[in-house]
């Protein structure tokens, strides 16, 4: 296969507190990057307003003409209040979200050398994502096994050398600094992501950039914030992922507030485990 590179942003929060500096930064930047598709993994809005959503929209949409775009809801983008505990049924809860991004809440997006699906972990009030710290209310997501099952349905009838990417907004592994997981049952989560088949999931939420493994096998791309409320005071990130042969590359680009731009930061190297013919 060639070598496949995503661009993998989240948590942008257009209204009280996105940085505008780092949205025109990536405006241009993304294009000089080539990449051959752009993620957005939920948190486009702060209070799931309609400024705040067309923003976001106007946003998508110019990095959709550099690159195919894909971009799932965040805990944010959920006007919850809408149902609580789902008592009036899902659909109020995404009324704006729709109206800007379309009826599809786990959009999926076929290019070449991947099949890229995301899961839709953003309920907001509801009794899948409770916990027993009140702190939780409104801001865990769950996976249900419906949808990670549609998930592993879609992939199987995918040719085997393509890439297998699952986007979502919750971070599925535990926060460095943090040390928070994303998901309401995250163990259960983390089993049902691996039995999709999955080789590379995509997410956020916790406002720190990252990467590691599932049990050795899947890896997790963790995007950062482009707002002042990153953990600990570090700079914004957002990941650039690269899929080769024979290793996955997650370069994180940090971003530079005197030169205002982003520049490359670390960057972590896994073997890719699932076999490719």
């Amino acid at each position: 296969m060639r070598p496949l590179t995503l661009v993998h942003l989240s948590d942008l929060h257009f209204g009280r507190d996105v940085d505008l500096d780092q949205v025109a930064a990536l405006e241009g930047g993304v294009r000089t990057l080539r990449p051959d598709a752009v993620i957005v993994s939920g948190d486009l809005t702060q209070r799931a307003r309609h400024g705040e959503f067309q923003g976001a929209l106007a946003f998508v949409q110019q990095l959709g003409r550099q690159a195919p775009t894909l971009v799932v809801p965040g805990n944010h983008d959920v006007q919850w209040w809408g149902s609580p505990w789902s008592l009036l049924g899902d659909r109020p809860k995404y009324v704006k979200y729709r109206r800007y991004f379309g009826e599809e809440l786990s959009p999926r997006l076929e290019i070449g050398g991947a099949v890229i699906a995301g899961a839709l972990s953003s309920y907001g009030v509801t009794f899948g994502s409770m916990t027993w710290n009140l702190n939780d209310l409104a801001v865990k997501g769950h996976l249900p096994a419906a949808e990670l099952g549609r998930v592993g349905r879609y992939f199987e009838t995918a040719p085997p050398e393509l890439v297998r990417v699952v986007v979502l907004h919750h971070n599925v592994l535990r926060g460095a600094i943090s040390r928070r997981m994303g998901l309401a049952r995250w163990r259960t989560a983390q089993d049902r992501l691996g039995r999709t088949g999955a080789d590379l999931v995509l997410c956020g939420h916790d406002h720190q950039e990252g990467s590691g493994q599932i049990d050795g096998t899947v890896v997790v791309s963790t995007a950062g914030t482009h707002t002042s409320r990153s953990r600990g005071g570090r700079p914004s990130a957002f990941n650039v992922v690269s899929v080769n042969p024979t290793s996955i590359d997650i370069q994180h680009m940090r971003w530079h507030r005197e030169s205002k731009e982003f520049v490359p930061g670390d960057l972590a190297r896994y073997g890719r485990v699932r076999a490719v013919p």
